[in-house]
């Protein structure tokens, strides 16, 4: 099952794409139909609603009259919590529901508006959102809503920018175009994205990418930063700390476009026990890749033994943002140099960019090669003697500057 949260301003048309997805086989939760569900006649969350607020809230045919609870739930802070304590269990309880009835193969679309105000990203392995820009959901709303212009650019003014929208996306669909033109956009994303995606993570398959080297994208972090609230809801206290590691987090270096992620944990028992909350999340583990290769070849003091190097190693399913998952203990040396071999990078430009073409060499070792994992040991092992030198060279800078992680 894939869970994705479906979002943007209003006006921007997230109905629109929302119907498509349902149309294309989709399970749909929207959030503001259940919150007019669980409080119709008759249910105990209008009970609930009277007793806290009033009869008087109530239409004369008993059903709920919206604007007099507006008057009197958004009247104060207090009141606005004392709705959504009572609202949001029962929207939760009725969104439980439908997840727990839908098929093991499902994609299930939750709309929810305020996704982003609310910070529940990390609860889905993919968030939508729908952009439009701001003159032109005002146009949509006092044209197509009879809204007043003033009201549309009020309600618009109280949700999230444009910029916390684009933090919080893992696709971003343009919704300009003229009513359709969405249409082929939501398709596309089906075929291409969340069908792969969910069956990966269904037969706990990782998403692989060719050894090929791209230009340096500033997106990375904020990539890698939803990538880490996922894991951390993931795995909960089993985590130490959660670190975007490898190139991508070095601004500027040309890398493969797979964000890698350190997860520090207490011990490998620690990392065996969250590796099915792992992949519910959409990171499957790869049993072939429990230790990392000691770094120099010859050892320093007892770093080259094995039983320090070992790990567990997870993957994305989602075919459209490759990344590794790393799970290393607190203090072993791959732990460590992870942290490090990032941070000297960071600091040390001429470094970055010696490395950068030790990339480049390897990449073109892997060209050519047609299987996975063919390419990807040509392009470590073209890359394995600069770092048995570079393991030597890092640390005498952390020694140098007095570096810590």
């Amino acid at each position: 099952m894939l869970r994705l949260g479906l979002t943007g301003g209003i006006g921007a048309g997230k109905s629109t794409v929302a119907t498509v997805l349902t149309e294309l086989g989709g399970v749909l939760v929207d959030s503001d139909v259940l919150a007019r569900e669980v409080v119709e006649p008759g249910t105990p969350g209008l009970q609930q609603l009277t007793e806290t607020f009033g009869t008087d809230i109530l239409a004369p045919d008993g059903s709920l009259d919206r604007p007099a609870l507006a008057a009197k739930a958004f009247g104060d802070e207090e009141s606005r919590k004392k709705l959504n304590a009572i609202v949001h269990p029962l929207v939760g309880k009725r969104t439980a529901e439908i997840i727990d009835g839908a098929a093991r193969d499902a994609v299930v679309v939750q709309d929810i508006p305020l996704l982003v105000e609310g910070s529940m990203g990390p609860f889905f392995q993919l968030v939508v959102v729908v952009w439009v820009d701001a003159e032109e959901r005002v146009r949509r709303l006092t044209g197509q809503r009879n809204m007043s212009e003033a009201d549309a650019r009020a309600r618009i003014a109280a949700q999230a920018t444009d910029d916390a929208r684009r933090v919080a996306a893992d696709v971003w669909i343009d919704n300009t175009g003229a009513p359709g033109s969405v249409d082929e956009q939501v398709r596309a994303l089906w075929n291409e994205r969340l069908i792969p995606f969910e069956r990966n993570i269904r037969e706990r398959v990782v998403a692989r990418t060719h050894p090929e080297l791209a230009t340096a994208d500033p997106a990375w972090e904020s990539q890698a930063r939803r990538i880490i609230g996922r894991l951390a809801l993931a795995c909960g206290d089993k985590a130490v700390r959660i670190d975007h590691v490898g190139s991508t987090a070095v601004p500027g270096l040309d890398a493969k476009n797979v964000i890698d992620i350190q997860i520090t944990v207490r011990g490998l028992d620690d990392a065996d026990a969250v590796g099915d909350q792992l992949c519910a999340a959409g990171f499957p583990g790869v049993e072939a890749s429990n230790s990392d290769e000691p770094k120099p070849a010859y050892g320093i003091g007892g770093e080259a033994d094995p039983a320090v190097w070992g790990k567990r190693f997870h993957g994305s399913a989602d075919p459209g943002r490759p990344a590794n998952v790393h799970l290393r203990v607190d203090g072993w040396p791959n732990q460590k140099f992870a942290l490090l071999f990032r941070d000297w990078l960071r600091a040390e430009t001429g470094t970055a960019t010696e490395y950068a073409g030790i990339k480049r060499r390897a990449s073109e070792a892997a060209a050519g090669i047609t299987d996975y994992r063919s390419a990807i040991e040509a392009y470590e092992n073209a890359k394995a003697p600069w770092f048995d030198v570079a393991y030597r060279r890092a640390w005498q800078w952390a020694a140098d500057t007095g570096w810590s992680s």
